[in-house]
């Protein structure tokens, strides 16, 4: 039963994500980029990690997109279009890159099957409880999550700016 929503789901999921590299339109980029990011959340919640689909729609569905949105509408992309001229000319090395990816991945996995069904793995049971995260992410991994705060910062501020130049 599982499979008859998973596959459906993960074929929309894949189909948005080339969606959003393919669309000419950054607000349809970003659409669509909300829609994967939704379907990836009901992956979540069909791996029983309810949690983890919880946080996947507030934050990046929510609150990473509406941050996106806005810089689109701050930076008024509407006549910028030499970026995708330029990427027309480079649809063999995005496609070879593409291909390289993909022999990459079958080659991880390829090596990592047979130690994955030789043992499988053990979940205890507080296992992506928002607590056990929670202490997680400020006691383990405070580090990566300052610097990726400051990314953020540094990435608003950098709108701003490309903004503020534009409007000048």
């Amino acid at each position: 039963m599982e499979l008859l929503i998973f596959y459906p789901l993960a074929l929309v999921s894949v189909i948005l994500a080339f969606l959003v590299v393919f669309n000419k339109n950054a607000i349809g980029s970003a659409v669509c980029l909300i829609g994967m990011m939704l379907g990836l959340a009901g992956v979540f919640v069909l791996m029983q990690a309810h949690f983890l689909a919880i946080l996947q729609v507030i934050v990046y569905a929510g609150a990473i997109m509406v941050l996106f949105m806005f810089v689109i509408m701050l930076l008024n992309l509407k006549d910028d279009d030499k970026g995708w001229k330029m990427r027309e000319r480079n649809v063999w090395l995005t496609s070879g890159t593409g291909v390289l990816m993909i022999g990459v991945l079958y080659k991880f996995m390829d090596t990592t099957a047979e130690a994955e069904f030789n043992s499988p793995a053990t979940v205890p049971d507080n296992f992506g409880t928002a607590e056990l995260v929670g202490t997680s992410l400020f006691t383990d991994f405070v580090l990566p999550f300052e610097v990726a705060s400051i990314l953020l910062l540094a990435a608003m501020v950098g709108a701003v700016v490309l903004a503020k130049s534009k409007v000048d």
